[in-house]
């Protein structure tokens, strides 16, 4: 009973956020979340030991990491931000001995959806409610063109039930953009007999590739075309996870938006298939500027250095979609700030994130004042213009951590307090995010919704 009070209790964390702050300073946000998933795949399943450095202490990962924990893989950690993990080959996996429960972590639901699907024995994966909410038919299809054997629920959603099943590589023209669905067939087609042809539309996170790449697994990539063969091998090596771009863009959002901002970030991954946040920004008249840049474990890297600057509205490139999709909530505050009209289109996936982005926002833009009109695929938001301000209130995050992340910082902006409701899987992604804005100069404090 006290652990249902407890989790009622985390569940309704509230964030109260005055206004009148300003970010200042110098700041290292966590590590890549995507790398952090996929360092811990793929040296799972690599021949040697694999160290990791800057890995995300968050629970999404964390929810990786016990899984292969639960199917046998020695992984420790020594220190925070590091893993030493005792690879067992791409064969050595054991059978878990009940479900891998996966929390909120679609990444991980859906790569290992592909990982799991070539080997000997059956698994079921599983999630908390809002994952249990979220689709998975888009994985599941095309595995089951390889062969694979994957039984979902009404809806197409989680727990997914997987028995083991012959792959063979497919020639995929993915319908979609998506990182997710990308790296899950790449992970099944090592499995698969033959070779698998991917077909991108549109560019989207390339992590997947890259580590592959960086492991020893031969991937051949030809502009929007990927190609790879099952059957080869993984080697062990150093893993220097960068930090999160998707992270630091709220802090790129929130000194773009603060007068008298300046911040610096530290070691964020500029990965150019996750760049679109900055180019928007850019396009939209930040200041924004590359400091350092350099290649840490196959990633490119670099310090940036962002002011507050007039923001204008723009019609946001649909190239630019796939490239910013998790950081559209933060560019929507922006959006709220800049002089004129903004209009995003071609980013229906946000309908299928944490919660419905598109329309969560909204509602949150609404209680704030700001006109907006909304989109099957979009939205059209009339900024409040250079010395406008945002209104305050209460907003719903639904708990989704990015939609609480973002109206966090729209706190800078706004004429007076601002009540974020359910923000407790802001830890999923961000863990310290609280103490960070404070320490940055955003009054925020937490307390429990049943106070």
């Amino acid at each position: 009973m006290a652990n249902a009070s407890n989790a009622l209790e985390q569940h309704d964390l509230v964030y109260q956020v005055q206004c009148g702050g300003i970010l200042r300073g110098e700041i290292r946000v966590p590590g890549d979340k995507s790398i952090s998933h996929r360092s811990i795949m793929l040296g799972s399943l690599a021949d040697g030991v694999t160290t990791v450095e800057g890995f995300l202490e968050g629970e999404d990962a964390l929810c990786t990491l016990q899984a292969f924990r639960d199917m046998g893989v020695k992984i420790e950690r020594p220190d925070s931000g590091k893993l030493v993990i005792h690879g067992v080959g791409m064969h050595g996996l054991q059978a878990p001995q009940q479900a891998l429960y996966l929390g909120n972590s679609g990444t991980s639901m859906r790569l290992l959806s592909g990982l799991l699907a070539g080997q000997r024995f059956n698994s079921v994966l599983t999630g908390d409610s809002s994952l249990s909410k979220r689709p998975m038919k888009r994985v599941a299809e095309p595995l089951r063109r390889m062969g694979a054997d994957l039984v979902l629920q009404d809806g197409g959603v989680c727990p997914i039930h997987i028995t083991p099943a012959s792959l063979q590589g497919i020639d995929y023209a993915m319908p979609m953009a998506s990182a997710q669905v990308k790296s899950c067939l790449l992970l099944a087609a090592m499995y698969a007999h033959g070779e698998t042809r991917l077909t991108e539309p549109a560019p989207c996170r390339d992590h997947t590739e890259r580590m592959l790449q960086g492991f020893g697994y031969d991937v051949n990539v030809n502009g929007n075309e990927i190609r790879i063969k099952g059957g080869g091998k993984l080697k062990a090596g150093h893993i220097d996870v960068p930090a999160d771009i998707s992270s630091a863009a709220f802090f790129l959002v929130g000194a773009s938006i603060c007068p008298g901002a300046e911040l610096t970030l530290r070691h964020v991954g500029i990965n150019p298939t996750r760049v679109g946040v900055i180019n928007v920004l850019r396009a939209m008249g930040a200041d924004i500027h590359t400091l350092s840049e350099y290649v840490a474990g196959g990633e490119p890297v670099a310090d940036l250095r962002v002011r507050y600057a007039p923001l204008h509205g723009i019609v946001i490139a649909e190239d630019q979609v796939p490239l910013a999709i998790d950081e559209f909530p933060a560019l929507f505050i922006a959006a709220a700030c800049a002089d004129g009209i903004t209009t995003l289109t071609g980013a229906e996936e946000l309908r299928v994130k944490e919660s419905d982005r598109i329309q969560t926002m909204a509602d949150g833009l609404a209680v704030l004042g700001v006109k907006h009109e909304v989109k099957p695929d979009g939205i059209v938001i009339n900024g409040v213009g250079q010395g406008g301000k945002l209104g305050a209130g209460t907003i719903n995050s639904h708990g989704d951590h990015r939609i609480a992340m973002s109206f966090t910082m729209a706190s800078l902006r706004a004429s007076g307090p601002l009540t974020i409701l359910d923000c407790n899987n802001v830890a999923t992604s961000f863990p310290g995010f609280a103490e960070l804005v404070q320490r940055c100069g955003i009054p925020l404090s937490q307390r429990s919704g049943q106070a």
